[in-house]
């Protein structure tokens, strides 16, 4: 019986070959000459450290533009409240991986009101999904890409005939 799973995961080569080049840019940009800024990859969690807000705001601009030319999508990112001081501006960026429970029970869902002859169930971190057919299960992949209102990116692996 075809079947295939719903993941959502996190390249961390990509992510740290976009950090070093976020790093790159940062130490050779004008504006940012002077300044002790750079980003601080730590597991899943980037760190974003200079001496102003604004200087923030840039930075983050150009981890997002070197993370989307790596291939890692945005939606991955947990940003929280940046911590601003006099002479030091800190932000922590989560980087998400995995389907959480309220997200799975979403894509079952979706997938239950479709009405395609497939089973979804749910496997901790992903969503297997089975069926007769190998076109019903290309019919629910395209229903997947077409939901606009999932908080993360979506990967189909593990198709097995």
């Amino acid at each position: 019986m075809p079947s295939f799973d719903i993941v959502s995961e996190l390249d961390k080569h990509e992510l740290q070959n976009a950090v070093d080049q976020a790093n790159k840019e940062v130490t050779t940009r004008y504006d940012f000459k002077g300044t002790d800024s750079g980003f601080d990859l730590n597991g899943n969690t980037v760190t974003l450290k200079t001496e102003s807000d604004f200087q923030l705001n840039q930075m983050y601009d150009i981890l997002v533009q070197k993370a989307n030319r790596r291939g890692i999508d945005v939606k991955c990112m947990d940003v929280k409240d940046p911590d601003v001081q006099l002479k030091s501006a800190k932000q922590v960026i989560e980087m998400r991986e995995g389907l959480d429970a309220p997200l799975a029970k979403k894509i079952i869902k979706a997938i239950k009101d479709s009405k395609l002859k497939v089973q979804a169930a749910n496997q901790g971190d992903s969503v297997r999904v089975t069926g007769k057919k190998r076109d019903d299960l290309q019919q629910v992949m395209q229903l997947l890409r077409g939901m606009e209102d999932l908080e993360m990116p979506l990967q189909f692996n593990n198709f097995r005939d």
